[in-house]
């Protein structure tokens, strides 16, 4: 047995240090950045802010919105091939490489990558496991790329700079990290398993840079700021999930209770899930995500607006002129309380 005794840190337990700084206006940060991928001559330019692989939202129509405004997308992996060609082929080819395909470990997974790379071999994927330290993640990421992938790939989830150096050196392009921040998730309490978001950021973040990947902080998200402070820690590409449940464009449909309104939300390893994509729960797993039902927020393009305007508010406060920047700029202060909550609830 090993403790690691150093304080561990969430997106609570922080604040972003304001400094001196010359972006006047709002308008003046550039929320646009190139984006180059490691193993890959493929870049595109964008937002790396982008909707999670689950079911409710990591649908063909946020996927539209997303793109709309310059953003990321990442389908879940319950699509078809025919489903997932048929949506990449309306897509401007600029922008195809801002929408991940997601694939897990089971054949069906594999089988639909190998179609989509022989039909276009720069395809962004994404590799979507719970647990990306078990052998056969790297081993999968081995096999696409000896099979001739050239294109950007994701791969997770991870919360530490080992496995997040071995996967990128493996042949990952970005690396995506988090276990149990999820607001739909309860890996951290059915297994005691995890690591506070902020920290685990941080480390992933410089080992992936260190050997010229980057890095997806995937969940946690609960307001823009947190979205500035993933920036600020050292992440590429930001996922959303349990956020943009609410949004009109994520799937289910819109209930009404006592006059407020809500849509269903569940985390992609939670009994609804299982029995709604795999015909059941197996005996030998447990539950490690809830159903619930979220407020209704309308427009995902109301949502995004609000997270695109924190983050150049953000940018205004440390002085960051370019998106890319964010991280040069930031100082984080420790809290132990950040918000006035007097009015709230």
């Amino acid at each position: 047995m090993r403790m690691y005794d150093d304080i561990q840190l969430d997106f609570p337990d922080v604040l972003l240090r304001p400094k001196r700084s010359t972006v006047i206006s709002r308008s003046d940060a550039d929320l646009t950045r190139v984006y180059s991928f490691l193993h890959s001559n493929v870049q595109v330019s964008g937002t790396g802010i982008i909707n999670a692989n689950m079911g409710t939202v990591g649908v063909f129509e946020i996927a539209k919105k997303m793109l709309g405004k310059n953003l990321f997308s990442c389908l879940h992996k319950h699509y078809n091939y025919e489903q997932v060609e048929e949506f990449l082929s309306s897509v401007n080819p600029e922008q195809k490489p801002s929408v991940f395909l997601s694939i897990g470990l089971r054949e069906r997974d594999i089988d639909i990558a190998k179609r989509a790379i022989a039909y276009d071999p720069k395809v962004s994927i994404c590799i979507d496991v719970p647990n990306g330290y078990i052998p056969p993640v790297k081993k999968l990421v081995v096999t696409l790329r000896e099979m001739g992938y050239e294109g950007p790939l994701m791969v997770g989830n991870v919360v530490t700079g080992d496995i997040t150096e071995d996967l990128i050196l493996s042949g990952a392009s970005i690396v995506k990290v988090g276990i149990g921040p999820g607001s739909a998730c309860l890996t951290r309490r059915i297994t005691g398993v995890g690591r506070p978001q902020l920290s685990a950021v941080i480390e992933c973040a410089e080992a992936a840079h260190c050997v010229g990947g980057m890095v997806c902080a995937d969940g946690g998200i609960t307001c823009p700021g947190d979205v500035c402070k993933a920036l600020g820690a050292g992440a590429d590409f930001v996922m959303i999930g349990g956020y943009y449940a609410g949004a009109s464009e994520a799937d289910g449909e819109v209930i009404e209770k006592n006059g407020k309104k809500y849509k269903i939300f569940y985390g992609m390893s939670s009994e609804y899930a299982q029995k709604k994509f795999y015909n059941g729960m197996p005996k030998y797993r447990a539950s490690e995500g809830r159903l619930v039902e979220v407020p209704y927020k309308g427009s995902i393009d109301d949502i995004n607006d609000e997270i695109l305007g924190g983050i150049r508010s953000c940018m205004g406060y440390i002085g960051a002129r370019r998106l890319k920047d964010i991280p040069k700029f930031a100082s984080f202060y420790r809290v132990n309380r950040q918000l006035n909550t007097v009015f709230e609830g």
